[in-house]
């Protein structure tokens, strides 16, 4: 047996998120026309969702194409040198090809052709699983810089007939680079997934069953018990995500939740008895429900109207089919 020890990688102490972009599709689509499809009414989808538009992309307006523009923002935020970026994450489930993975060629489009990249499937969780491994792979020495992007296209496997859902989702990009902070910019993340309730949010028909069908496959959702489990099991998780960064509720300036429902944001802040200071995401309105791209899409939006600035603590949580979720404390670059 050798007794050579392996040398292990270090990295920096702490890190953070240096720059933030997003991308937003060009096509608006108003309640209105979704009501074109379902029989509904724009009184029933602001009541039961807070939306009154979404961003749907046009054909041009890709997986790639969306996430190349929300990095090149980001990276022009952090003032980085593309080619310093050592590894690129995509989260989505919305590419529609089992591989390869888009992120190795956002990785070439943004000018880091030689990073590490791949993809990951986390959902409405997948900004915040994102950011959490790009922070680990910054302070553990396998990357020095990140990009970390979240970026979906839901309205390709968006039932435009189903009364539930139709109205909910929506298109779009957001990624944020991630590197060394001479402090702690993001904090321990706490994240995991509840497989018994897998079903409420799912895929009607796998991609094997939808070809032997002639059929396109698209998401389905049982709204209540997703209501019941985000309004008050996730409020949990985000306590949890305070904790262990060691900060208090009065402590923060902005909570970011994914973009799922108004009324969830709303039974979030109240169960975290959030103080009327602290300013709440409200992008779904114009937005719509992007999944993986919501929050790092909210946060630009805060950013623009001036309700966010450089350096505000923010809580941030995703959570979404699987069920699987993630929340933790940002500060903003």
């Amino acid at each position: 047996m050798t007794t050579v020890a392996i040398t292990p990688s270090t990295g920096s102490a702490y890190a953070g998120i240096l720059g933030i972009g997003s991308y937003r599709p060009r096509r608006v689509v108003p309640n209105s026309e979704i009501l074109e499809q379902i029989d509904s009414s724009d009184e029933w989808i602001q009541t039961r969702s807070g939306i009154k538009e979404r961003r749907w992309a046009s054909d041009d307006e890709t997986v790639l194409m969306m996430s190349v523009n929300a990095a090149k923002d980001a990276l022009e935020e952090s003032g980085l040198d593309p080619a310093q970026i050592g590894c690129v994450i995509v989260s989505t489930v919305t590419h529609l090809y089992q591989t390869p993975a888009i992120a190795t060629r956002v990785a070439v489009e943004v000018g880091a052709p030689t990073a590490a990249a791949f993809d990951i499937s986390a959902a409405c969780a997948g900004f915040c699983y994102g950011v959490a491994m790009a922070n680990d792979l910054v302070r553990g020495g396998s990357a020095k810089y990140v990009l970390a992007i979240g970026v979906e296209r839901l309205s390709d496997i968006t039932d435009r007939t189903d009364r539930g859902t139709a109205f909910i989702f929506a298109d779009g990009a957001g990624a944020a680079v991630v590197g060394p902070t001479e402090e702690a910019g993001i904090g321990p993340v706490v994240w995991g997934s509840d497989g018994n309730q897998h079903q409420v949010i799912s895929q009607t028909e796998s991609w094997q069953e939808a070809v032997a069908a002639s059929n396109w496959p698209h998401l389905a959702m049982d709204g209540n018990p997703v209501f019941r489990w985000a309004s008050f099991e996730m409020a949990k998780t985000a306590q949890q995500a305070l904790d262990v960064a060691g900060v208090k509720a009065e402590d923060l300036d902005l909570f970011v939740p994914h973009q799922a429902n108004m009324r969830i944001t709303d039974a979030m802040r109240r169960a975290l008895k959030l103080p009327e200071h602290i300013k709440v995401a409200r992008d779904i309105e114009r937005q719509g429900n992007t999944s993986a791209a919501s929050i790092p899409l909210a946060i630009t939006a805060m950013r623009e109207s001036g309700e966010a600035k450089s350096g505000d603590l923010a809580l941030i949580i995703g959570f979404g089919a699987g069920l699987v979720y993630a929340a933790q404390v940002i500060r903003l670059p």
